[in-house]
């Protein structure tokens, strides 16, 4: 039997059919489509995320909203557009007409473009990772048509860099699908990317900024989108061409070449970068070894418990760990570690974490705290220079205290942010954050951030891979992990942003 045949939303759909926050899939000239009813109002809009094709029918409607149950990109409802990352591009969106007691989808909506009211003169973005990118982005969706430029010390445009360490090492997608956008994309929307182009000073009074090359770019307006580095790790007789990082698309590309002919990986460091090339190089058939101090995976990120099903989910698939344990030198492949176990490897890959990239903040004179220091608005403490991403340290809505976040999307999110800032929005960024890890099957979506907790609960069965882990503190949720719980994961994030909006309505 063939699938059933979807309804043409344009025929018509009883409103008895539709309960309040309910979502009908159909058809609109032939492509998938959602109908969603909120309270009196309806909405049509394309079935699947922008970002990696998510179900927008598993998603969550949260007022005239609507969010991918996969990796919580948030569309609205009245448009189509892409209100957060990791989604950047639109979903189509339909005009509604009720008549009587039936819903009917009409012609497509097309909306004008935007036009920025004071715009600066110029914007100039230090850096091309996910902040960098998502900022220029916005700031052309936003209406800005003044110059604009990326400076970026890569060699590689803006990419995907959580599938550095998932599908694409693993090799389950091709190598043009890891370039968030396509060359035309800089061409057409007339932003300046400039590779390779490592800035070596940053003159905030002169408004200027100097490359390495001796080159000077003057700005309107900075953004700092510098990131972070992976902390490197000396160790005694290992060559360079035997240890391996992972930070940038060319650093996967040497991994993979090196992978084509190894039999046996050292991954240093239990973190979700070292498991994710784990299990990466597992899918390839290679043997792997993870070496970490830690009594167990990601303890101090999400547990014991948690870290232990992470242990026995990779031990599953044939890693082998060495914990409490570290590498103490390398002869040829011989590994030796700190208890005097040898172990035999192709060569090694370090991911033992990062370190926020600081120092042209620090030239400039800006305040750092851990981090670049901002405000709510993400703009540093020099009026004019902004900041994103994972160097940034902001003073987190939720928590009540100044955090750093190493995730992918909050370092989007915040781009996305800033970019309305520089445009005279002052909207703060008080985004949950959220990031997903994949583990051979298992995916791990984690929204808020723990640093301590004295209460951990589980609703449901981590071996079953089915769960909800909550990390309480003082009784008071700071995050949720959830395995196969997606729309439970958005509603912990929705849960999470209405205790922020409460206080500043009762101020209101």
């Amino acid at each position: 039997m063939g699938d059933p045949v979807k309804l043409d939303l344009k025929n018509g759909v009883p409103l008895a059919s539709l309960p309040d926050d309910g979502k009908l899939l159909g058809v609109i000239d032939g492509a998938d489509a959602l109908l969603v009813r909120r309270g009196t109002e309806f909405f049509a809009v394309g079935a699947y995320c922008t970002h990696y094709h998510g179900p927008l029918a598993d998603g969550l409607a949260v007022d005239d909203t609507l969010r991918c149950p996969w990796h919580h990109a948030c569309f609205s409802l009245r448009t189509g557009e892409p209100l957060r990352a990791p989604a950047l591009d639109p979903i189509p969106c339909w005009r509604v007409e009720q008549i009587g007691d039936n819903v009917f989808v009409r012609e497509k909506l097309w909306f004008a473009p935007r036009h920025a009211a004071n715009p600066p003169s110029s914007v100039v973005i230090v850096g091309g990772g996910a902040a960098g990118l998502a900022a220029a982005d916005m700031l052309r969706r936003e209406g800005y048509d003044g110059p604009l430029a990326i400076v970026s010390a890569d060699g590689s445009p803006p990419v995907d860099r959580p599938n550095l360490s998932k599908d694409y090492l693993s090799g389950t997608i091709q190598e043009d699908w890891v370039p968030l956008r396509s060359p035309e994309y800089y061409r057409e929307r007339r932003i300046d990317l400039l590779l390779n182009s490592r800035v070596s000073s940053i003159d905030p009074r002169r408004k200027q900024i100097v490359l390495e090359n001796g080159k000077a770019f003057a700005f309107g307006t900075l953004l700092l989108a510098t990131g972070a580095d992976p902390v490197r790790l000396p160790i005694e007789g290992a060559t360079d061409s035997q240890v391996h990082y992972l930070r940038t698309f060319a650093d996967s590309k040497a991994i993979i070449a090196r992978a084509a002919s190894a039999k046996r990986v050292v991954v240093v460091g239990a973190s979700f970068i070292g498991l994710e090339v784990a299990a990466s190089l597992r899918t390839r058939g290679i043997a792997v070894d993870v070496v970490a101090p830690e009594s167990q995976p990601l303890e101090r990120v999400m547990g014991g418990e948690v870290g232990l099903f992470i242990r026995k989910l990779h031990e599953a698939h044939g890693v082998t760990f060495h914990l409490g344990e570290a590498v103490s030198r390398v002869n040829g492949r011989a590994v030796a570690l700190s208890s005097g176990t040898t172990l035999d490897a192709d060569f090694l890959v370090l991911a033992v974490g990062v370190r926020p990239s600081l120092t042209l903040a620090e030239q400039a004179g800006l305040v750092i705290d851990r981090g670049i220091a901002v405000n709510e608005y993400l703009e540093t403490s020099v009026p004019g220079i902004f900041a994103a991403g994972d160097a940034v340290r902001w003073p987190d809505a939720y928590t009540g205290e100044p955090i750093r976040v190493e995730h992918w999307v909050v370092a989007e999110r915040q781009g996305q942010v800033a970019a309305r800032n520089i445009l005279g929005r002052r909207e703060r960024f008080d985004a949950v954050p959220f990031f997903w890890s994949q583990h051979y099957e298992v995916a791990i979506n984690y929204v808020g951030r723990a640093e301590k907790w004295d209460a951990v609960k589980v609703d449901g069965s981590l071996d079953g891979r089915n769960c909800a882990v909550t990390y309480q503190k003082g009784g008071r949720t700071l995050a949720v992990a959830t395995i196969s719980r997606d729309l439970q994961s958005l509603q912990a994030e929705a849960a999470m942003e209405a205790q922020l909006r409460s206080p500043r309505q009762q101020v209101a």
